[in-house]
């Protein structure tokens, strides 16, 4: 039988595959835009036997619709038993009409595009590995079951309770996010929070009685500063979204704002949390109220050993390895966090994500599938 790492991945075969992923664009708060690239995954999944099922999208907690989930479980004689789950999110952070300014294409070792590293690639890679392994007549010990998400960027809202269910009827979790630069995966993750902000003004006209009024602008301006002094090595805040006033000749009334903190220790990150919250003030019209949450993900001992079992794979490729706890969060830290062994950071190589340079190192792609297939086919 060949080995699972010999088998015969082909570069611009994945790159032509990955194309059509890159270019439907599917930005979180566009459910429309996510499904059709939901779609895309399904017509992939149904072409490999899975079984498919689709979950309808819901509400997240502003009232806004997420997109719908995505469950496939491949035929095994142990279907049902707990198996091998692959879980990976088809959102990003990149709107429709980013592929204006960063359309796919390659650059000799680099490939562009919306997503393309987080993680349309890592996915793609996932299947890649699955659809080889079948054609060579390689059975996974274990069933596998598919996991795609529409809603990763935000937390997780809509999808968490179906992820945490999921993990818990597995054996193990593998996350084709990212892989760590050089060669390497995320064995934990820190712990994060998110806040929703707001500041209630008085309004008045800003030209004839500006002196009357007290601007929710100003004072969410100060409060911006004032959350991200609060950064420590311990635990560090940002805030990455600010919204206030509808009239340029009014004093602003409200403003809104959220903001993240994010810990390697949950202790650190609970007092985090704490001193957020008591930065409301009713006296200057400001109130913190708590967003979504990831638990830290701490490997356990199965998490370890499934981490050597993949450094043995990655020296047997040829690329480098290593393995760390890292920020950034991920749906990992749920099922990690849930004591489920799970290996994340098991996709691409790349830079730039989140930004308009997103790309992946070319060589990544398949040799990451490799180690994808000789991590499934060993699994027992």
């Amino acid at each position: 039988m060949m080995n699972p790492i010999d088998l015969p991945f082909d570069i611009d075969d994945m790159l032509t595959g990955l194309r059509s992923w890159v270019e439907c664009e599917s930005p979180t708060w566009d459910a429309a835009a996510v499904n059709r690239m939901l779609d895309l995954a399904t017509r992939d999944l149904a072409e490999m036997g899975a079984r498919i099922e689709r979950i309808p999208g819901a509400c997240e907690p502003s009232g806004v619709m997420m997109g719908d989930m995505l469950r496939a479980r491949l035929p095994h004689p142990r279907m049902g038993e707990p198996g091998i789950l692959i879980m990976g999110h088809f959102d990003t952070v990149h709107p429709v009409g980013t592929l204006a300014v960063n359309p796919f294409r390659r650059e000799g070792d680099k490939c562009y595009g919306p997503g393309i590293c987080d993680m349309k690639g890592g996915n793609y890679l996932a299947l890649e590995a699955l659809r080889q392994l079948a054609r060579a007549g390689i059975a996974t010990n274990l069933p596998v079951t598919i996991l795609f998400t529409p809603d990763e960027e935000i937390g997780s809202p809509t999808s968490r309770a179906l992820i945490e269910a999921e993990a818990a009827r597995a054996k193990v979790v593998l996350v084709p996010e990212p892989g760590l630069q050089g060669g390497g995966v995320t064995t934990g993750r820190y712990a994060i929070a998110r806040y929703n902000l707001k500041t209630t003004g008085k309004p008045s006209h800003a030209g004839a009685r500006l002196s009357q009024g007290r601007s929710a602008i100003r004072e969410m301006a100060k409060r911006v500063l004032q959350i991200e002094e609060m950064t420590t090595e311990a635990c560090t805040f940002s805030v990455g979204v600010f919204h206030g006033g509808a009239w340029v000749n009014c004093v602003s009334s409200e403003a809104r704002a959220e903001a993240l903190s994010m810990a390697k220790r949950q202790e650190d990150l609970d007092q985090g949390v704490a001193a957020m919250l008591a930065l409301s003030d009713p006296e200057t019209g400001f109130e913190v109220t708590r967003g979504l949450t990831r638990p830290v993900w701490e490997p356990s001992q199965a998490t370890l050993d499934l981490a050597a079992m993949v450094e043995a794979l990655h020296r047997e490729v040829g690329i480098g390895f290593v393995h760390k706890s890292q920020g950034g969060g991920s749906d990992g830290n749920f099922t990690g966090a849930m004591g489920v062994p799970t290996i994340d950071g098991l996709g691409v190589e790349g830079d730039m994500i989140h930004t308009l340079q997103e790309h992946l190192d070319v060589p990544s792609l398949v040799a990451r599938a490799r180690v994808m297939a000789g991590l499934l086919a060993q699994l027992a």
